[in-house]
């Protein structure tokens, strides 16, 4: 009866919203970057799904509502960029170059990382698309004839690293444009980079949101064309 009830999608659903919410006052409290809620509920809930013996496919349909919801804050997203159009005029041929070169360099470098290491085609296939909001990367794996599994959890990880470091990165580099600052979150760490943006403030939210979408837009052009070139 009790595994029945922690089973229960009611009870996932709940329980998911409960210790990211729990996470949320962590980390507002501390500004510790292990203690960011994404990072608190992802391995809270890997534990307990672990813990309990409860399917992934379980959980996956007890919190598709979530999935919805992601869906509509990227379109929302939109707004912020609105707010910022004034400061956009005349930055298009940047952000595109920028965008293009990011890609190239995300797909190329990790290829041939995992090539060096010995790694086989279907892991390549897989993790060339880590820098793109996992919907987008899942598509474009599937195309490339990679592991979707794989890659949902290289994306994830690429995601939390990002958000964790990309601005202390960035600060330690001197770079202080918030416009490259929110470029730069959105291309290398899609969704969650472009959370931990807002954070920052208004410019680099609206700018990560362009990259993030603009990423998976060129992701999903050049990794066909990449694949035919390094095969």
């Amino acid at each position: 009866m009790f595994q029945e009830y922690i089973s229960s999608q009611t009870f996932l659903l709940a329980i998911t919203v409960a210790i990211y919410c729990t996470g949320n006052a962590i980390y507002r409290r501390t500004r510790f970057a292990l203690c960011h809620p994404v990072v608190i509920t992802f391995l809270s809930m890997i534990a307990f799904l672990i813990a309990f013996n409860i399917p992934y496919s379980t959980y996956r349909s007890a919190t598709s509502i979530l999935d919805f919801g992601l869906g509509m804050s990227v379109v929302s997203l939109g707004y912020l960029l609105y707010e910022q159009e004034e400061r956009m005029k005349g930055a298009v041929v940047p952000i595109l170059t920028s965008i293009t070169v990011g890609s190239l360099v995300g797909i190329l470098s990790v290829v041939y990382i995992a090539r060096w290491i010995g790694a086989s085609r279907l892991i390549e296939n897989s993790i060339a698309m880590k820098s793109v909001t996992v919907p987008i990367a899942v598509g474009i794996s599937e195309g490339v004839g990679g592991d979707v599994s794989i890659t949902s959890v290289v994306v994830f990880v690429v995601g939390i690293f990002g958000a964790l470091v990309g601005f202390g990165f960035m600060r330690l580099l001197k770079i202080d444009d918030p416009i490259a600052r929110g470029l730069a979150m959105g291309s290398a760490a899609h969704g969650i980079g472009t959370a931990r943006s807002i954070e920052e403030g208004a410019i680099e939210g609206a700018l990560s949101g362009l990259a993030m979408a603009l990423m998976g837009v060129a992701t999903a052009l050049l990794t066909p064309l990449a694949e035919r070139f390094l095969y």
